[in-house]
């Protein structure tokens, strides 16, 4: 006898999504190495108008990694607990965005993000530009989700 699984209905809606993102503070980026290996490295984010927007540090191996392969993937999640796991994973291709290294010259498409980023960690508006980090823009061909507090919990 064969047994039907229940679907568990645990991805976040779009609205959903942009609510954690906007929260979190912390995401892995993961880049390939020059030897093909894969390398994830922690990052402060903003998450604005459904794209991932990371100010990055310039010199650094994921810089020369998304120089030569511009394919990552970024992980946010959260909880403690296992019934209260939940996370977004994002992939798809990083583009640079504005100055290398970020200068103090005003720049429409960087500006909202920017300013996003520094209220979000600094609680400022106004940008810090210390010439070592530029803007990395990552619009995802690929978003999964999940929320584990959507699974039903069984009596015990």
């Amino acid at each position: 006898m064969r047994t039907q699984r229940r679907s568990l209905k645990i991805a976040m809606s779009p609205d959903e999504v942009d609510a954690f993102l906007d929260q979190e503070r912390v995401c892995r980026v993961s880049t390939v190495g020059p030897d093909g290996t894969p390398r994830s490295n922690p990052l402060w984010f903003v998450w604005h108008d459904r794209q991932l927007w990371l100010y990055s540090l310039l010199g650094t191996q994921r810089w020369a990694n998304i120089e030569r392969h511009p394919a990552v993937s970024a992980l946010i999640d959260a909880g403690d607990d296992y019934g209260d796991l939940r996370g977004v994973e994002l992939t798809g291709r990083v583009a640079v965005v504005g100055d290398v290294p970020r200068t103090t010259r005003p720049d429409p498409d960087v500006a909202t993000p920017e300013r996003l980023f520094f209220r979000k960690y600094f609680g400022r508006d106004e940008p810090l530009h210390d010439g070592r980090h530029a803007w990395l823009r990552l619009v995802p061909d690929r978003v999964v989700s999940w929320d584990f507090r959507k699974r039903p919990r069984s009596a015990d």
